[in-house]
């Protein structure tokens, strides 16, 4: 008679681990929506007023002073194209580098991990900047006199390297912001005048050639303009380089990871 070998007993610690991974991600992004808008009038309400109210705002200005926009027929068309993709990379950027601080409490527990929040953060926020971003782009295609050709390749390129880059300076700043606390207000100083140089009043063709090589070199011109691309089949768009993008969004992703995974500890016992 042959006797088998038995078998030897299954490994579920990666199961286990993801299992515990993907439930302490969806509690902090519970934990964060009842924060952020459950306690606030209106609620979720607010992330779509926003964004509607600073485009209504851009599109009546300009309007006044320009007889026709840039590109198309609609200002409000126009500004869209260039307030919400770079919205987008703001929100996240902002959310994903305070991660560490906003979930300090329960990452003292061993079971909530820095990836945990940073996950949770970014997740929640970019799926309620999506939702914003489609209904107010719906909104505006189907209310107003706004005429454009949709190649949708273009505005999914431009929303997934806006999330990217969001997510990529995010993590840096948030092992920075930790280990140098004086970075935060460093950083604020240094990228307010982001939102004039990001082609969100302007499109890149209109800017003299001396601006133009500098522009080139911030990644936001270029998603700015992949969205643009998408909506308006007449716009050149000859400068954009997703790839240029991409490979500043993998540069800085894997600082911040370097230096989160080799100081998470010590910036949670410095807040």
């Amino acid at each position: 008679m042959i006797t088998l070998p038995e078998m030897p007993p299954r490994n579920t610690g990666g199961v286990n681990r993801s299992f515990a991974t993907m439930r302490a991600v969806v509690a902090l992004m519970m934990r964060e929506m009842a924060t952020r808008y459950g306690r606030s009038p209106g609620g979720y309400v607010w992330a779509l007023l926003e964004p509607i109210g600073a485009i209504i705002i851009l599109a009546i200005g300009f309007s006044m002073l320009l007889r026709s926009p840039p590109v198309g027929n609609s200002f409000v068309l126009f500004y869209a194209t260039g307030f919400l993709p770079f919205t987008l990379y703001q929100s996240l950027q902002t959310m994903v580098a305070r991660s560490i601080i906003f979930s300090r409490p329960l990452l003292m527990y061993p079971a909530v991990t820095w990836i945990d929040a940073v996950l949770a953060r970014f997740i929640l926020n970019a799926l309620t900047s999506l939702l914003a971003t489609i209904i107010l782009f719906a909104g505006i295609l189907l209310f107003s006199d706004a005429r454009a050709v949709i190649e949708i390749t273009f505005i999914l390129k431009s929303l997934a390297l806006g999330m990217l880059l969001g997510l990529s300076v995010g993590l840096l700043n948030c092992a920075l912001f930790g280990l140098l606390p004086v970075w935060e207000q460093i950083w604020s100083i240094a990228t307010r005048p982001l939102f004039l140089i990001s082609g969100v009043f302007f499109t890149f063709d209109s800017m003299p050639r001396m601006m133009q090589s500098i522009l080139w070199y911030n990644p936001l011109m270029h998603i700015v303009g992949a969205m643009r691309k998408g909506f308006y089949p007449t716009y050149s768009g000859g400068y954009i380089n997703l790839s240029y993008v991409l490979g500043v969004c993998l540069v800085l992703m894997f600082l911040g990871v370097v230096l989160l995974c080799r100081f998470h500890r010590d910036i949670l016992n410095n807040n």
